[in-house]
């Protein structure tokens, strides 16, 4: 091969590389557009949203409303007021309550157990009624219970007119409201998290699967829940979570078929794992930049942050991201220790700025009265002011 064939081949495989580094950028790091109506997804580990599209918007949450009943079911087992072994008495309200059901009987005294698998597996709207009239006393009761409970969790977009979704005036909530619900029950109730990952469930001889589509895709999906309703059409609440440990929250609501929410949750999902990577950019008492100190026994102080800087960034853009501290200065001493001084920007791209408090690493005694007074003078002579 000549010099110049040699030479031809290098240069394409340069621009063969440089498109595939590219293409897989674009790919990873941007998604303008989803067909949901709502959507928001975000790093559970570092709270960072990842995409969101109307997501304080209110909308009708059908049976993802459910994942609310059975959070008050997961408190009750973990207050030790309730067990996975107490039966509730099945009502006929509850038994003839029409959609989707675990098909328990009147009269029947059903297990916890049986009914958080008849409601997150079956969907069952029976099973939510048997539940929200077991723990309240009757559905209303219970309804106006989970608003107070999803208020004082920071859902303040939410309101419940029953316990399992059912087309009401007045019911609705948000996509960051179900998203903020998803990461509630992730990290305060990792022991019952494999109720929304199971693939089946069989009640009174009858067998049903699973409607979360994300479950039988490998793509680490373990929740949580679907739903659809007319006006709302089809929804989901999902959670996945990476080989290396990464887990991260969806939800998309407003979707035209069953299919459509298969797939463009899926697409999101994976998009959301493998498009971003979580790393500490500071740590925590890292230095970050000095302040000047005026009238001080130091001319400057260490500025520093109390908690790490956990970041989810688009992968290949670490590189870029800049950082830029801002304080009012110089400082005038005394200066306490830990004092909050000023801000650290961080500027992500494809995500935006994020902003950091920062603050005085040590204390800064005051010099003597005359030391400042000669202090003072150079700084008039300076033209400085402090």
């Amino acid at each position: 091969m000549d010099s110049h064939s040699l030479l031809q081949k290098t240069i394409f495989l340069i621009m063969l590389t440089l498109i595939v580094l590219w293409s897989s950028f674009v790919s990873a790091s941007t998604i303008n557009h989803t067909s949901a109506k709502q959507a928001i997804m975000i790093d559970y580990d570092t709270g960072m949203v990842l995409y969101q599209k109307n997501q304080d918007e209110k909308m009708p949450t059908s049976s993802m409303s459910k994942v609310m009943t059975t959070y008050m079911v997961f408190e009750a087992l973990k207050q030790g007021r309730l067990t996975l072994e107490d039966k509730f008495k099945v009502s006929e309200k509850a038994w003839r309550k029409g959609g989707s059901k675990m098909f328990v009987k009147v009269g029947d005294q059903v297990a916890i157990e049986d009914l958080l698998n008849g409601i997150l597996v079956q969907s069952g709207n029976d099973a939510t009624i048997v539940v929200a009239e077991g723990m309240a006393g009757s559905e209303k009761a219970f309804a106006e219970a989970i608003t107070l409970k999803a208020q004082s969790l920071g859902m303040k977009n939410s309101q419940f007119k029953n316990a399992s979704g059912w087309p009401a005036e007045g019911h609705y909530s948000t996509a960051e409201d179900l998203a903020a619900l998803a990461m509630t029950i992730i990290k305060n109730h990792p022991d019952y998290m494999h109720f929304f990952s199971r693939k089946e469930y069989s009640y009174n001889n009858i067998t049903q699967k699973n409607r979360n589509p994300l479950l039988y895709r490998d793509i680490g999906a373990d929740g949580m829940k679907t739903g659809h309703t007319e006006a709302g059409g089809y929804g989901l609440i999902g959670t996945a979570k990476s080989d290396e440990g990464r887990r991260v929250v969806l939800v998309v609501n407003g979707l035209e078929s069953i299919k459509d929410r298969a797939n463009e949750s899926a697409r999101l999902l994976q998009w959301g794992l493998n498009g971003f990577e979580n790393f500490i950019l500071s740590a925590s008492g890292e230095t970050i930049t000095k302040a000047d100190v005026v009238f001080g026994k130091n001319d400057s102080v260490n500025l520093t942050i109390h908690d790490d800087i956990f970041l989810t960034v688009p992968k290949l853009a670490k590189s870029r991201i800049k950082m830029s501290a801002k304080y009012s200065g110089p400082l005038v001493a005394p200066v306490k220790a830990g004092s909050e001084v000023g801000v650290l920007e961080v500027d992500i791209p494809e995500v935006g700025i994020r902003e950091y408090k920062l603050y005085t690493a040590a204390r800064v005694e005051q010099v003597g009265f005359f030391a400042r007074a000669i202090a003072h003078l150079k700084m008039m002579l300076a033209g400085e002011t402090a």
